[in-house]
This record gives structure tokens, C-alpha cells and sequence, in this order.
């Protein structure tokens, strides 16, 4: 069954060329949330780490450009231009397909080689709570986590559906948004030629107009902790996966209809800052726990 890694859709406010065809199959495929999505992500977490995880974070992300959560959430995603080589051998820690269908996950079967969101955060996790790796490496793997925790939270990453996460559902969306200059020739009287994966990944959420800062205040202000106190649950991408896979059939996010508009995207777009919210405050829990010594 094809699998969908995060190669080039629409990203937001980013511009980047599209990728080569990065797949199993021969599908172009989406970036899981765009970079607006992964950096709320990771903004919201950051804001909610306890003293002792933020001053370990500010010491690893030293000399980044922006070293905080949300400033390196979207770096796993960047790799594809930025260290293209790289970006081929992780591109497949993105999302997970489970192959006996239906949601029941099974690392053994669905992550061959262990390339799969579930166990690239888990493995990310050991390496930044060893304090005897190279600090590098341990960065590395914080930016990592930190992009990962978001993709497992997507819906469109974590499926058994034959048609890549959704990149090979086509759909005809009219929205007055524009889409990145790329992507404008399929952009045609109002009407954007693009899949449902994309539409999740870049106008869910940027249909809303916001900018980072503005859209992050706005998910913030709703009551903290908004889910059960940290539990054992809050650091399980298996079960943050299974979270996102039943949630396609149960909210009805593939739509009757190959045409939509914007009644798609807000009815869609509450479920998405639920997932940005969840996916932020198990990401702040699993790095709270995980420098907690």
C-alpha cells in the first residue's frame, strides 16, 4: 500500500519549490499542518513547559535562529530542500499506514525498519534523553520530536486508505485564498485544482487569515490543561496515531463530494485546532518528562 511522507504541497508562509516525487508510489504528497500548523504546535508547548524543560530546550536549540519549539517544529519538513539527501532517509518517519486496514496499528507490520512516525518519536526520544549523545545529536532530535509530535496528530498521516493520506483524493476547492506562486497554475477563477491531503495540510487552517502569534493567542486562550493531567498517555504516538486514523471516518473528513468550498474548511477547522491543541500539549508533556532528570 503507498505511504505518504510530507513531500511538497502547500506550505504557509514558506516558499519552496516543489519537491521531487519523494513517495512509495509515484504520488506527489503533502506536508502534514504547513509550516503555520507545526510552528503553533510547537509555540503552544512551548509556552506550556515547566522551568527546568524550557532552560534545557533554550540550551540544545542555542544558536538557531529562533531557539524555541515553534521555531524549529517546521525543520524536519525544510530538510527536503534544505539537506535533500537527509530529508530521503527520514522521509518516511512522517506518518503510518497500517496495513491489515482499519486503525489497529501494529509497529511490527506497519513500520518496516522502524520507519514510521510512532517509532522515529520514540527513537528521537531516547536520543534526547541520553545525556552521554553528542549535544547535536540531541538537538537534532528535539527538532524532530518537536515536528513529529504534530504530524502523528494529523488525521491525513496516519490511515489505510489507498490513496496516500489523501494526496490522490483530487478535489476542487473555490476559496479567495491564494495558494503559494507554485501552485498558481492550478489556481483558475477562484477555483484551486489540489487533494484533500493538501487541503487539510495549508487551508484548514490558513483560511482563517491569522498569523502565527495571532492564531496561537487564540488557541491559548481556551482553558490549559484542556485534556486529563499527564498520564502515560500524553507521551504514546501509537495511540496519538489510532487517535488521528478513527477520527477520519467518525468526523467525516473525506467529503461526499470532490467539490467543496469554504463550508469544508470551517466545519473541518475546529477539529484541526483540537488536533494542534492535543498534539501541543502532549508534545510540551513528552518534553517535561523526558528532561525531567
Amino acid at each position: 500500500m503507498p505511504g505518504y511522507p510530507p513531500g511538497m504541497a502547500i506550505s504557509f508562509p514558506r516558499r519552496i519549490v516543489f519537491a521531487a516525487l519523494l513517495c512509495l508510489g509515484v504520488v506527489p504528497t503533502a506536508a502534514a499542518w504547513s509550516e503555520l500548523g507545526h510552528r503553533m504546535v510547537g509555540e503552544l508547548a512551548q509556552r506550556h513547559l515547566d522551568p527546568k524543560a524550557r532552560a534545557e530546550v533554550a540550551m540544545l536549540l542555542a544558536g538557531e535562529a529562533d531557539p524555541t519549539l515553534g521555531g524549529v517544529a517546521y525543520w524536519a519538513d525544510a530538510l527536503r530542500s534544505e539537506d535533500p539527501e537527509r530529508y530521503k532517509l527520514t522521509s518516511r518517519w512522517h506518518y503510518i499506514n497500517a496495513q491489515g486496514g482499519g486503525c489497529s496499528f501494529e509497529v511490527e507490520r506497519d513500520c518496516p525498519d522502524g520507519d514510521c512516525v510512532v517509532v522515529a518519536i520514540e527513537r528521537q526520544r531516547a536520543i534526547l534523553a541520553d545525556r552521554s549523545q553528542p549535544l547535536e545529536a540531541r538537538r537534532d532530535a528535539l527538532k524532530f520530536i518537536a515536528h513529529f509530535v504534530g504530524d502523528a496528530h494529523q488525521p491525513m498521516h496516519a490511515g489505510s486508505r489507498p490513496d496516500s493520506g489523501g494526496n490522490r483524493f483530487q478535489v476542487s476547492l473555490r476559496t479567495p485564498m491564494q495558494p503559494e506562486e507554485y501552485a498558481r497554475k492550478d489556481y483558475v477563477d477562484g477555483v484551486m485544482g489540489t487533494n484533500l491531503h493538501a487541503v487539510w495540510d495549508y487551508y484548514v487552517l490558513g483560511s482563517l487569515g491569522l498569523d502565527l502569534q495571532a492564531y496561537s493567542d487564540r488557541l491559548d486562550r481556551l482553558p490549559w490543561p484542556a485534556y486529563p493531567a499527564p498520564s502515560e498517555y500524553d507521551v504514546m504516538p501509537l495511540a496519538w496515531s489510532g487517535e488521528s486514523c478513527r477520527l477520519i471516518d467518525a468526523r467525516g473528513i473525506y467529503p461526499e463530494q470532490h467539490a467543496m468550498d469554504h463550508a469544508y474548511l470551517d466545519a473541518m477547522r475546529p477539529l484541526a485546532e483540537q488536533r494542534i491543541r492535543q498534539a501541543a500539549w502532549r508534545l510540551a508533556q513528552l518534553v517535561n518528562q523526558t528532561l525531567a532528570n
